[in-house]
């Protein structure tokens, strides 16, 4: 297990090589995704506001998503937010910038490592589908403070620690004693997501500013099936 961006370009170029890297992104990139692709959507992960965002969904006749805040200001009609994507009718590829999750699956595309995206949503079936044999980095994506720094989230260490506890569950012993923490942190709040998600910096934050109902959808605990794989540029569902 690791985090944020540099960890992930650590894992896909390490000595160990990982053959999977789970982006885990609890608030909200991976739960948006998997939303997303559970109404039938095509996903492209890309940078945040990069100016090249609109011509990157252009050339892929997909939508570009807005941030949460632009979208209630009247700048789009699809954005981060997984709540909003219950609403949205006639979407078939979006593309989804976000500064750490999406950031990270694009920064992953083409170095050597089947790129999954996991959140509490879809844990059980991720874990279901990795394959026994294979390495699993499990990258907890995080947030960034103002000056750009990593701000380890909780949430994240928890739906990497859903995903592993999972494995665990499955019978795999393999862990590394950062992956074993992580399982540790999940096993301790998972009667009660709800409330710590709702609790966490991270959740209150979003809760501050109206989207509360974000929160909510990110607990909904093995609510989806979906298995979201990175296929050239674009998740698809490989859980069905």
């Amino acid at each position: 297990m690791e985090w944020g961006p540099t960890g992930a370009a650590a894992v896909a170029a390490g000595a160990a090589g990982a053959d999977v890297a789970v982006v885990v992104d609890v608030l909200s990139f991976t739960t948006t995704l998997s939303v997303a692709l559970d109404r039938g959507m095509s996903v492209y992960p890309y940078r945040w506001r990069d100016e090249r965002a609109a011509s990157y969904a252009a050339e892929r006749d997909a939508v570009l998503a807005v941030g949460r805040l632009e979208a209630r200001q009247g700048q789009g009609g699809v954005s981060l937010s997984p709540a909003s994507l219950a609403s949205v009718e006639g979407v078939e590829r979006l593309v989804l910038p976000s500064p750490n999750g999406s950031a990270i699956a694009f920064g992953l595309a083409g170095l050597g490592c089947t790129v999954v995206g996991a959140s509490l949503r879809n844990s059980a079936a991720v874990a279901a589908w990795l394959p026994a044999d294979a390495v699993v980095a499990v990258v907890a994506a995080g947030e960034r403070w103002p000056d750009g720094s990593l701000r380890p989230a909780v949430e994240d260490l928890w739906g990497a620690g859903a995903v592993l506890s999972a494995l665990v569950g499955g019978g795999q012993t393999d862990l590394s004693p950062e992956a074993r923490v992580a399982v540790t942190a999940y096993d301790g709040v998972r009667e009660r997501l709800r409330e710590e998600l709702l609790a966490c910096a991270s959740g209150r934050e979003l809760v501050d500013k109206g989207f509360g109902e974000d929160v909510l959808v990110a607990a909904g605990s093995d609510a989806s099936s979906v298995v979201p794989v990175l296929e050239g540029d674009a998740f698809v569902d490989r859980g069905r």
